[in-house]
């Protein structure tokens, strides 16, 4: 990787892989790509802490179907400690109220101890999915798991793409985040 940021941001890697999947990227090679998309929209000195979680398709389906309706597998989920997400399949729970976080929910719960950076979000890729698609794409596995953990991290950010002007906005700053993870010619 070249010129990523040097973020004051912890990220905890977990998997939920069997421990011989080999095709999986060192652990700080994905924190350094979910700074690169965070150093997109965030200043040089912020603070943070991010948790990703690498699991399988029956994992990200459990969770999509939870927490956005959707009864399916996706390649991944953000869910931002700021902003609230949206929920797509039919009879939305009472407690969400269409865009963002419900009536009388508040993204920040739990109290942070005053020495601890604040959370930013969760991030959760179904690997399978991410295999799939890169194998579709033609592109190495790699390529593609750095794009969707800087995509997860700009969800985390407020960042969408429900509409045009927001994702052109959003495919901008993944290009700028790749080209610092893979060189100018991979943006």
């Amino acid at each position: 990787m070249m010129n990523l940021p040097l973020l004051n941001v912890a990220v905890s890697v977990q998997t939920g892989l069997p421990d011989d999947c080999s095709d999986l990227p060192r652990p700080e090679w994905m924190a350094a790509a979910i700074r690169s998309g965070l150093a997109q929209v965030l200043e040089p000195d912020a603070e943070g802490q991010v948790s990703l979680l690498i699991t399988d398709d029956t994992a990200v389906r459990q969770l999509n179907r939870q927490y956005r309706g959707l009864d399916e597998t996706t390649d991944v989920l953000s869910f931002s400690a700021e902003h609230g997400g949206h929920w797509e399949g039919l009879n939305a729970p009472s407690h969400f109220m269409g865009e963002g976080w419900g009536e009388g929910e508040s993204p920040n719960q739990f109290p942070i101890p005053d020495e601890e950076p604040p959370p930013l979000g969760d991030i959760v890729v179904s690997l399978p999915q991410a295999a799939r698609q890169a194998a579709e794409q033609g592109v190495p596995l790699c390529r593609e798991l750095a794009l969707l953990l800087v995509h997860g991290a700009l969800h985390l950010m407020g960042h969408d793409h429900y509409d045009d002007g927001e994702r052109e906005e959003m495919q901008r700053l993944e290009r700028l985040a790749l080209s610092a993870i893979f060189g100018p010619s991979e943006g």
